[in-house]
């Protein structure tokens, strides 16, 4: 018996009006004639040449209407077919830009689909997409591109409390942190605990992935997760009179509370799921390539996947909505304003008049006038941005200061006395996290900044003082 599995190795693609046609025929033809494993290296031959060329194969014998099935369904077949000539891309470097990221962009514009590209300053290797980069394609959606931590985002309240409760109300700030936070693989709030926000209220039926997840979800509504992902109070510097969201902010300094988290367990599962799915329905995809398969807007998938990834994107500014909520009413405080965005996301957009979408993954929305977050390290300052809008960079920004390091080469180089004598140095408080996300494993966010002075103007310094993570976690993927 040939498996569904062994098929799509063989070049099919899984899409169900093919493999459940081909199934039936391929196994009842191999078990009606008692065939030996002579026969069923044959029958794979032929399989390999139908899925790469379909037309030689209309008149065979046995897979005569299989072939002409697979042309009708893929009448510009699944081979892969390059661009002539890559899509345009600029490149945004702070120093020497990763070879491997540079080149993870050179092929995801060569695409069929590909538009345009941009390579971010803290651009570093990632899966398919590097970090740090951004693509727009025509009429499909990539979930590599999105990423797998869908929605990851940014939140940044300012407090209408001065600063000095930093140190005069050190040890309730903490208490906030650790109390109203849950950080960790996996972390969730027990039943009792829970917390409420109107999109459990929404249709988590969008996708067979979010009906599943949605208890999950619940679990972890309000959480952050692992990772780089943190919940701080810091210093929020304003040198000049700037409006953020809402509100014209007077110089001067504020304490405001910053959080870095996403979509979660069931943002995981979704991204997983899709990849998966649009892996298997591109089998001749170059290695290289594999984890920029994509889903074509108009099909089912396609629509599957946009809207789950939709809902995670509000589940995710939820997440954010009610640990701010919760932290600031845990102290007595309340937001003046607050910035948030995501920077793992894929948006329908109109540039240089082309309706596009535009997959930023660890990229920050940078459109004019538009308001965002970028984080540097916990010794180092995030920024409150405004975009330019520009077009050369897609209307995007960096969305932190770029991993100069793997984690694992963090594990192998940097000591943990190392990395507090730094925060010590900088006044900062670690209340937990993991020697992966030391200062030194990042780049320099001054040379971030600097490098994309032509996208962004700096409205306000967020100074990290008092930062909770996820606890040491070695064995972490």
């Amino acid at each position: 018996m040939i498996t569904s599995k062994e098929l799509n190795e063989l070049g099919l693609p899984n899409d169900p009006r093919l493999m459940a046609p081909a199934m039936r025929l391929i196994n009842s033809t191999l078990g009606r004639n008692h065939a030996g494993e002579a026969e069923h290296e044959a029958m794979r031959e032929a399989v390999r040449t139908l899925a790469a060329a379909p037309e030689t194969m209309c008149e065979h014998d046995i897979l005569g209407p299989l072939a002409r099935l697979y042309m009708e369904l893929f009448p510009a077949g699944t081979r892969f077919t390059p661009r002539a000539t890559p899509a345009p891309w600029r490149q945004w470097a702070a120093g020497e830009a990763e070879a491997e990221a540079v080149r993870q962009m050179e092929i995801a514009c060569t695409l069929p689909a590909a538009v345009s590209g941009a390579l971010l300053p803290d651009a570093h290797l990632g899966y398919g997409l590097p970090i740090g980069g951004v693509l727009a394609v025509r009429d499909s959606v990539i979930p590599y591109a999105v990423g797998v931590d869908i929605a990851c985002r940014m939140r940044l309240s300012v407090l209408d409390m001065p600063a000095s409760r930093l140190s005069g109300s050190r040890d309730s700030l903490a208490a906030a942190l650790e109390r109203e936070t849950r950080f960790g693989i996996g972390a969730e709030f027990a039943r009792e605990e829970r917390r409420s926000h109107a999109v459990m209220d929404e249709d988590w039926n969008v996708s067979p992935v979010t009906r599943v997840g949605k208890d999950k979800a619940w679990k972890q509504l309000g959480s952050s997760g692992c990772g780089n992902h943190f919940v701080e109070f810091g210093e929020l510097h304003v040198d000049a009179p700037a409006r953020i969201g809402e509100v014209d902010i007077a110089p001067g300094v504020y304490l405001a509370l910053l959080s870095h988290s996403g979509s979660r367990g069931t943002g995981e599962s979704v991204a997983k799921h899709y990849s998966e799915r649009a892996m298997s329905l591109r089998p001749t995809l170059p290695e290289e390539l594999r984890r920029l398969a994509w889903l074509d807007m108009d099909s089912a998938d396609g629509q599957e996947y946009w809207a789950a990834m939709q809902l995670m994107g509000r589940y995710a500014s939820a997440n954010h909505e009610l640990i701010h909520r919760h932290v600031m009413a845990a102290i007595g405080a309340q937001a003046l304003t607050h910035v948030e965005n995501h920077h793992n996301f894929a948006w329908e957009e109109t540039h240089d008049g082309e309706r596009v979408i535009v997959h930023r993954k660890g990229a920050t929305p940078a459109h004019a006038g538009q308001l965002g977050v970028v984080p540097g390290s916990m010794s180092t300052p995030g920024f409150v941005v405004r975009g330019k809008g520009s077009e050369a960079s897609i209307c995007s920004c960096s969305h932190g200061a770029g991993r100069a390091m793997s984690r694992a080469a963090a594990f192998r180089q940097l000591r943990l006395e190392d990395m507090e004598a730094v925060l010590r140095d900088n006044g900062v408080e670690l209340l937990s996290g993991s020697l992966d996300e030391s200062p030194q494993a990042y780049k320099d966010i001054h040379a971030i900044m600097a490098a994309q002075r032509d996208l962004v103007d700096i409205l306000a310094e967020f100074h990290p003082r008092l930062v909770k993570m996820a606890p040491d976690e070695p064995r972490r993927p």
